[in-house]
């Protein structure tokens, strides 16, 4: 991520990283952790350190509440930032951030809504094959954690959506916004086999051009995904509460965890906010793609 940066925050946060492995005796893992909350914050602010705000930085909580991460998560961020805007301090190094004002985050009293990646590997990896159902479940799980789509666009898209020599997916989001988006070899692997093998038992004599198939030869229903991850998810023995939004919710907080560029996930989500539309207009088409399958856990 130290890539993505100027040369000017580069070098401050390199510094940093010598600080904290040297001086601090931190591992490789808790220094990697450092980096990657604070090139979330540089890359979401796109300032120099020294001219990031309080606000710049109450607005970026904002925007990763609004992805779905924890608050949890949220405030581990918090604690790296705080601790290298200290640093930079007792650097003598001019900022425009009173570190003590940055607001606290309150724990959050649900479980998240978030899986862990070995607790959404293992859901995944425990969907059965047999069935033409099974075939079904396993694209379309594989999927949306793939993909980070919302429940209604899942069970909107058609075959026609699907562009096998790109390995991308339209998406028709909120509003009627339309958004492309990478898949990795391995859910387009088992899109293929269900379209080839499963969809065409499950259309029966319908003349239907919609992806996802109930067993009756219509779209599947919102409460028919639910019933799916909830059968699942108790299968394989996962105890907390899991929805077709979790799998949007871990999609971006496995993106973001691994290091991925906060602007390219909100960019894949088709998110929208007030505070960060404008980033969304020159982000490289190839750029994305490579973002998403270096940090995505099946990529």
């Amino acid at each position: 991520m130290l890539d993505s940066l100027s040369n000017h925050n580069r070098a401050l946060l390199q510094n940093y990283q010598f600080h904290l492995k040297v001086e601090k005796g931190l591992s490789e893992n808790s220094i990697e952790s450092y980096e990657n909350d604070i090139c979330n914050l540089l890359t979401q602010v796109d300032k120099e350190i020294e001219k990031i705000t309080n606000k710049d930085i109450i607005n970026f909580f904002v925007s990763l509440q609004e992805l779905g991460l924890t608050n949890a998560t949220i405030a581990r961020k918090r604690s790296s930032i705080r601790s290298y805007l200290k640093f930079l301090i007792e650097e003598e190094i001019s900022i425009s951030t009173d570190a003590d004002d940055i607001p606290k985050i309150k724990p959050s009293h649900r479980l998240p809504d978030v899986l862990s990646v070995k607790q959404m590997l293992k859901l995944l990896d425990g969907i059965p094959i047999q069935k033409p159902t099974d075939l079904r479940n396993k694209a379309m799980l594989e999927l949306m954690y793939a993909t980070g789509t919302r429940i209604s666009e899942t069970i909107n898209l058609s075959i026609h959506d699907i562009y096998w020599d790109e390995k991308v997916i339209r998406i028709l989001g909120k509003g009627g916004k339309q958004r492309v988006v990478p898949v990795v070899q391995f859910s387009l692997n088992h899109l293929d086999n269900y379209i080839n093998s499963a969809r065409n038992i499950l259309r029966k004599d319908h003349n239907t051009d919609i992806l996802f198939l109930n067993k009756f030869g219509n779209k599947l229903s919102r409460m028919g995904i639910w019933k799916v991850i909830n059968k699942l998810t108790h299968e394989v023995g996962i105890s907390k509460h899991v929805s077709p939004h979790t799998f949007r919710h871990s999609f971006a907080t496995h993106l973001l965890e691994a290091g991925a560029n906060l602007r390219v996930v909100q960019m894949l989500l088709g998110h929208s906010s007030i505070n960060t539309t404008q980033i969304y207009t020159n982000i490289d088409n190839k750029f994305i793609m490579q973002e998403h399958r270096l940090y995505h856990p099946r990529g």
